[in-house]
């Protein structure tokens, strides 16, 4: 212990023991009352970059109609209008009972179709109309879930189900009728024992020559329809996939209409339908459970695009092949995939925004005596919570640009890649997404459990995103096996990888420099081969696993689940191999200048970031420990040069303030005893 400490112990005790009256030096210093200082006021002098310019990066497509309808909401009392500190913020009140709510979702619907938001949603064409549509559903998912789930349901996969599986018949009768909520409709796929499993599902429909109708069952209490959105309260119709079974032989899964309510919204003869409950989130959503009691529809309700059965009870289908007919019979869930994925990115956009906004004016503890108090995002620790997070979310906007264009554009040809784009995507941005809100969460502090300020609601509203629409484990998986598929099928045949990004599979295997530099590590060049390295090697020894438990004589598929590990590490390769090659491509089709500077920073975040997350880059050897430390080291580096473009970087997200909460500005103001008699 040194001289001066003890001199300093010393003297302590020593006017404790005598009582000594405490000198002026000894009083705690008053500090001034903590006030708030909008972050525009220091960091403006920061900005090196076209935000307007960024944005169009990010959105993609359909800016106008966005701020059109962002607009619209904000103006309009149905969307909880309130006003805190002299700026006005919209957000579901979720004080309301699950009743309430419902009721609020079906007026905000009702104030929607009369702005025009849904023209052309199911009866327009092309490219153009299918993205307004989707830009104009990520707002309306911004601002509640319930809302945006709600017409996902009814739009997407109803309306979807009805435009992709049906033929003109059912085209004519149902499309313009639910475009302009004539009636409603929702999905029944999942049930009680069956939900990834769509192929195991239990409900049964039979033919019946003698009346020309299908006969629609429920078996037993597992093959109830579950979770199905809109049933609880509102639908008036359903899309029911159930077995089809012609004369004693099961055809398998086929699509069917079938109306639940009357106009009057009584619940139809030979339909029973319950309640699913109160939920974590999603109570503006009327979820319930279906049972069906040998109800008869019309032979023509059969969605017949993919096969149908001719009046006499003969079985019709243009593909031979079950599997494929099976296929055929998921395609709706594609488009909700995308808009899940979409939806994601929104989500984490306005969390970081907040939490970054908020770290830019909260101080905490002094560095120096009677110092000032630090910005939280000025300690570096505050900067690897966030900023990497924020380089992810960059990169995952291009790559969900990428896959509204895919699929906008698609033909039969390029079915198989979006099924396997689109899965990949959804399940990382939907993990991504809840580890985004926890992160933020934390990083508000208090604040961050005020339901007002959305970030802690977020995590209740959005947690389901990781099991509808597919379970992203399962899905995960079902991308390694379709590379599998594509691996063995180039192996057997002798033919180049072409697809899915896997051309560089044709090439000689990278090779990493033994020592890494600075420069090194944050070039693209360097970057995207590491990527390819850990994938085509994956893939390699995912291949190699599988056919050793073969040879062990386990079925294909049980050697495929007894080689998660692998199909898991496989599937996230993969991703984010294509994530960060979107990337590249955005970054290079810029000019040199302030906004491709920024994304390249960006874009090595990111890169860096997913290697020191992923261990198997250590685990098979991509890369060395000391390399892999080289690569550790870069990351507070990058985080403390983005540090100052952090303000311009969420504000280059373009989404409006009343879109945020309370804690992203005045948070003095907001939590002040006048705001609290208001």
């Amino acid at each position: 212990m040194d001289t001066n400490r003890i001199s300093r112990r010393t003297q302590i005790i020593s006017n404790h023991l005598r009582h000594d009256p405490p000198t002026a030096t000894t009083l705690l210093q008053h500090n001034a009352c903590l006030c708030y200082s909008p972050p525009e006021l220091s960091e403006s002098n920061h900005v090196r970059f076209d935000t307007m310019e960024m944005r169009k990066l990010l959105d993609g497509h359909n800016l106008e109609d966005r701020d059109w309808l962002y607009g619209s909401m904000i103006q309009s009392r149905l969307f909880n209008r309130r006003e805190i500190d002299g700026r006005v913020f919209v957000s579901p009140d979720y004080n309301q009972s699950m009743e309430q709510q419902r009721e609020m979702t079906m007026k905000r619907i009702a104030y929607l179709l009369d702005l025009g938001v849904f023209r052309g949603w199911l009866t327009g064409d092309g490219p153009q109309e299918e993205l307004r549509k989707l830009a104009l559903h990520e707002v309306i998912g911004m601002y509640d879930h319930s809302l945006g789930v709600k017409l996902g349901v009814h739009i997407f996969l109803w309306g979807g189900a009805v435009k992709f599986l049906g033929t003109k018949r059912h085209h004519d009768k149902w499309l313009r009728a639910t475009e302009n909520y004539e009636l409603k409709g929702c999905f029944a796929m999942s049930e009680l024992g069956h939900g990834s499993n769509v192929r195991g599902i239990e409900t049964i429909t039979t033919y019946d020559p003698n009346t020309g109708e299908f006969v629609i069952n429920t078996p037993c209490e597992s093959a109830q329809k579950y979770w199905i959105g809109g049933a609880a309260n509102h639908a008036t119709h359903t899309i029911v996939f159930s077995q089809l079974n012609i004369n004693g032989s099961n055809q398998g899964v086929h699509a069917f209409i079938a109306q639940i309510r009357d106009s009057d919204g009584n619940i139809c003869p030979n339909i029973r339908i319950a309640e699913c409950g109160h939920k974590i989130g999603l109570n503006g959503v009327d979820n319930g459970r279906i049972w069906f009691d040998n109800v008869r529809i019309p032979r023509e309700n059969l969605l017949n695009s993919v096969a149908d059965v001719s009046p006499s009870g003969e079985y019709l289908s243009a593909i031979k092949n079950a599997d494929q007919r099976f296929g055929a019979f998921l395609a709706p869930l594609t488009s909700g995939r995308v808009n899940i994925a979409a939806s994601s990115v929104y989500i984490s956009k306005i969390s970081l925004a907040i939490a970054i906004r908020y770290a830019l004016t909260r101080r905490a503890f002094s560095i120096t005596p009677n110092g000032p108090e630090v910005l939280l995002l000025d300690y570096p620790s505050h900067q690897q919570r966030l900023l990497p997070l924020l380089a992810k979310i960059y990169a995952m906007s291009f790559a969900s640009i990428e896959l509204k264009m895919m699929y906008v554009n698609r033909t039969p040809e390029s079915n198989k890649a979006i099924h396997i784009v689109s899965s990949a995507y959804k399940a990382t941005f939907t993990w991504n997404n809840m580890r985004t809100l926890q992160e933020c969460r934390e990083a508000c502090g208090g604040q961050g459990v005020k339901t007002e300020n959305r970030i802690g609601q977020f995590k209740g509203e959005f947690d389901v995103h990781s099991t509808f629409e597919g379970d992203n484990n399962v899905l995960m998986q079902q991308i390694s096996k379709a590379l599998l598929a594509e691996y063995l099928a180039c192996q057997t045949k002798n033919k180049p990888f072409k697809g899915l990004g896997l051309e560089h599979m044709n090439k000689s295997c990278p090779v990493i420099p033994s020592q890494l530099t600075g420069s090194t590590i944050k070039s693209s060049e360097f970057q995207i081969d590491l990527f390819h390295l850990r994938e085509r090697d994956l893939l390699k020894r995912f291949a190699e696993e599988v056919s050793e438990h073969q040879s062990n004589g386990n079925s294909k598929e049980f050697a495929f689940i007894l080689s998660y590990q692998l199909a898991e590490d496989l599937g996230r390769a993969f991703s984010e191999r294509a994530i960060l090659k979107t990337f590249i491509e955005a970054e290079s089709a810029l000019p040199a200048g302030s906004l491709k500077d920024v994304l390249s920073l960006l874009r090595s975040l990111y890169a860096l970031i997913c290697v020191d997350e992923d261990a198997s880059f250590l685990r098979y050897g991509y890369l060395s420990t000391e390399n892999a430390s080289a690569v550790r080291k870069e990351v507070p580096k990058l985080c403390a040069e983005l540090r100052p473009h952090a303000l311009a970087l969420v504000n280059s997200f373009g989404i409006p303030d009343a879109f945020l909460s309370p804690v992203a500005y005045n948070w003095v103001e907001s939590n002040s005893w006048s705001s609290a008699q208001h």
